[in-house]
């Protein structure tokens, strides 16, 4: 008899944005007439950077000739873009990571949720609340958990963030193995200073622990004290694993391409005791499960870290901080206290009563999309998500509505 992984029933309820597209999708066709702006899901509206346009084409022209066409390429990703990614994002801030210490891959998500297959299913977890999704449901899906009792996984330490702590979670007293941090954060856009990664470098050193750093959204950091990249502070190289994504940066969402860092230097232990590397070990998983992005998106991809290439996508992720400003301000004039939208595209607003009343409220009143905090653990309840991606007219219109709908 085929039996199923039981660990899957002990999901709480179905993906957050699965549940917030049936919602809007059953308004709609309830209401045909009244068109719903989404402020919700972190999806770009915006064209894809025209260099990266130019080298899809320039690269789609290669693959349509014998002497210039690519089959399969190099699992772990075309040396011209880890090379590029190497130089431009963690060289030039004074990282020493190399090229082949980058993982090329389709995903920023898809590796947070693959990265855990490499360790042991007994280990300490600790994963901040508020959270995104992925790093709870795959550790459930795996079997790291016990049941959901109030809210939250037995077997998982809780890190909250609320606005006592502006959202920063702070160091736990206990133990733990495996460490989630997502800085600039989703979903409430708080920053981490370097002397609070280094405290979690400290934290990670003492104990022998991985750090599972998520910098998606490194590219809307305008303060220049605030770090990109865990790799900015000392000893990060043993005890961290940084993910990034194009998706937001260059726009993404549609074509695929990330990358994940795995430094030689780190090192996990067997239970004998025995000393193995994460590199070697996520370069077997990686060639055994995946067969690489597409050579067009990788030049696409290449083409951000040119001159051209930087000055549109800082322009890109400029114009969803300006979205992110005026709906920042709008929400403080309406009397709601927020974090983000500065240093990140999402605004956390504490409107101080149930995330999906509130959440119905604006799309019922406004027809707009927000995300329930309640959507991403225990501790984002009394919050929403407002997303600043989507056109300047469609976040201006959306702002009127939501000051109309709780006038």
């Amino acid at each position: 008899m085929i039996r199923i992984n039981e660990n899957y029933t002990k999901l709480k309820a179905s993906y957050l944005f699965s549940d917030i597209a049936r919602r809007v999708n059953t308004f709609a066709a309830a209401h045909p007439g009244q068109p719903v702006i989404r402020l919700g899901i972190g999806d770009v509206t915006e064209p894809l950077p025209p260099v990266c346009v130019e080298a899809l084409h320039a690269a789609s022209d290669e693959m349509g000739q014998r002497a210039t066409f690519k089959g399969y390429g190099p699992e772990q990703g075309y040396a011209f873009l880890r090379e590029a990614i190497a130089q431009h994002d963690f060289a030039a801030r004074g990282c020493a990571i190399d090229p082949d210490e980058i993982f090329v891959s389709d995903g920023a998500k898809c590796d947070c949720g693959n990265i855990q297959e490499i360790f042991a299913h007994d280990l300490r977890l600790a994963i901040p609340d508020p959270v995104y999704p992925v790093y709870v449901d795959t550790n459930v899906m795996a079997g790291r958990t016990g049941p959901n009792v109030d809210g939250r996984y037995e077997g998982i330490t809780y890190l909250d963030c609320t606005p006592a702590n502006g959202y920063i979670p702070a160091i736990p007293t206990a133990a733990s193995d495996l460490i989630y941090l997502c800085f600039p954060n989703n979903p409430t856009g708080a920053v981490a200073t370097k002397a609070q990664l280094a405290a979690w470098v400290d934290y990670a050193r003492r104990h022998r622990a991985i750090i599972l750093f998520d910098a998606a959204y490194e590219s809307f950091i305008r303060d220049p004290r605030i770090p990109h990249s865990i790799y900015e502070i000392d000893g990060a190289r043993e005890v961290a694993i940084e993910f990034r994504s194009f998706s937001k940066t260059a726009g993404f969402t549609g074509t695929r391409c990330a990358f994940t860092v795995i430094p030689k230097s780190l090192k996990a232990w067997d239970a004998a005791g025995h000393e193995h590397s994460l590199h070697a070990m996520w370069n077997r998983r990686h060639t055994t499960k995946f067969n690489g992005v597409a050579y067009p998106i990788q030049r696409a991809a290449a083409a951000i870290y040119t001159d051209a290439g930087r000055q549109q996508t800082r322009a890109l992720t400029s114009f969803y901080l300006e979205n992110a400003a005026l709906i920042r301000k709008a929400m403080l004039q309406l009397g709601f206290t927020c974090s983000g939208g500065d240093n990140a595209p999402y605004i956390w607003v504490n409107v101080g009563r149930d995330s999906w009343e509130f959440f119905d409220l604006l799309l019922n009143r406004a027809q707009v999309v927000c995300t329930p905090g309640a959507g991403f653990g225990k501790c984002g309840e009394g919050h929403v998500r407002i997303s600043a991606f989507n056109s300047r007219d469609n976040v201006v219109a959306a702002l009127e509505r939501i000051a109309q709908a709780l006038k």
